[in-house]
């Protein structure tokens, strides 16, 4: 499973990967097997296919998944008003002070600017995250041509850092859905089941991550997406050891 915080955000904060209220957890239990995570906070399409090409964990685990959920483009769509490799590069300012002091000036502006900016840009093009999602799905077709693999469509937020501006979702999550209907990739719609949760203000105080209500919805509507994919792969046993893993 790809993904980004979402995938191990809670109610407080972040979680380790085996934390069992988590989404990708109770999907894979549902399902009598087990999630392996591999994300990181604000990961977008393109951190997931970096991850996918570049870390040998992932490589190995390929081979033993009975499928894989592509859980990315959430972030993609955040307002990113300092372009990617500035904002990420924030991190690597020294001296430490001087890092601190930046860092505390972006995000005291950020929520400022995103509106100033009407949400743009974002922190991936549309054209982007479709192409990096359809580079992993062709890539992953190729290493095991009958592996399922799935989507989702990306999260809703009111979050205050971002001004609870969100422009480029809609059009994000169209232009998902237009090319997993072209790709036979099912996805999950995800406001369709935790929208009401994020905007009605049950989830994190940050606007954006999830309660535990929230990822228990997600994660029981991710295993009906999956489970007649297993099904008809032949890849869901009567145990968890014969399950095996979802990647």
């Amino acid at each position: 499973m790809f993904g980004d915080s979402l995938s191990f955000h809670g109610p407080e904060g972040g979680h380790p990967a085996d934390e069992p209220r988590l989404w990708p957890n109770i999907a894979a239990a549902a399902l009598g097997g087990s999630a392996d995570l591999v994300a990181g906070a604000g990961w977008t399409a393109r951190d997931a296919w970096w991850a996918m090409i570049g870390d040998p964990r992932v490589w190995a685990e390929l081979h033993r998944a009975d499928v894989v959920v592509l859980a990315v483009g959430s972030m993609d769509t955040l307002p990113s008003p300092l372009p990617t490799y500035l904002r990420t590069g924030l991190r690597y300012l020294r001296p430490d002070p001087l890092r601190r002091a930046a860092r505390r000036a972006y995000l005291a502006a950020q929520p400022f600017l995103s509106i100033a900016l009407r949400g743009r840009p974002s922190a991936l093009p549309t054209r982007l995250t479709v192409r990096y999602l359809d580079t992993a799905v062709s890539a992953l077709r190729v290493l095991r041509p009958t592996l399922p693999v799935v989507g989702w469509l990306p999260s809703v937020h009111r979050a205050a850092s971002y001004g609870q501006v969100h422009t480029t979702r809609a059009r994000t999550a169209a232009a998902i859905a237009r090319w997993a209907a072209e790709a036979d990739v099912p996805v999950l719609d995800v406001p369709a089941h935790v929208g009401a949760h994020v905007l009605g203000g049950h989830g994190n105080p940050d606007g954006m991550h999830w309660g535990w209500e929230g990822h228990e919805v997600v994660g029981r509507a991710m295993a009906s997406l999956l489970r007649p994919l297993l099904t008809r792969a032949g890849n869901v046993g009567s145990d968890a050891a014969d399950w095996g893993h979802v990647g």
